[in-house]
């Protein structure tokens, strides 16, 4: 069988340097944050996600779903997967 994925609107950011402060308030604000350490250049987030920690990356989205849950998600197949709506 095939399926598709039913239409839903979720909201999203994207973690870069300038909006890691603004991307930690949101996620944190639900106690998803578990730790934050930069790598250099490089700002990680570890996130509580309904499957477990997951990182969190510059680059990466940060996706709110439909239970109120965040994860991150890759760029390449956040871009492949949804698309911008007013």
């Amino acid at each position: 069988m095939k399926y598709r994925k039913k239409p839903v609107v979720i909201e999203a950011r994207q973690l870069t340097n300038e909006s890691r402060s603004d991307i930690y308030a949101w996620v944190s604000s639900t106690g998803r944050v578990k730790r934050v350490w930069d790598v250099g250049d490089m700002k990680h987030m570890v996130i509580d996600t309904l499957e477990g920690e997951h990182i969190a990356k510059v680059g990466d989205y940060i996706i709110k779903g439909v239970k109120g849950e965040f994860y991150p998600c890759k760029p390449d197949i956040f871009e492949m997967t949804y698309e911008a709506v007013e």
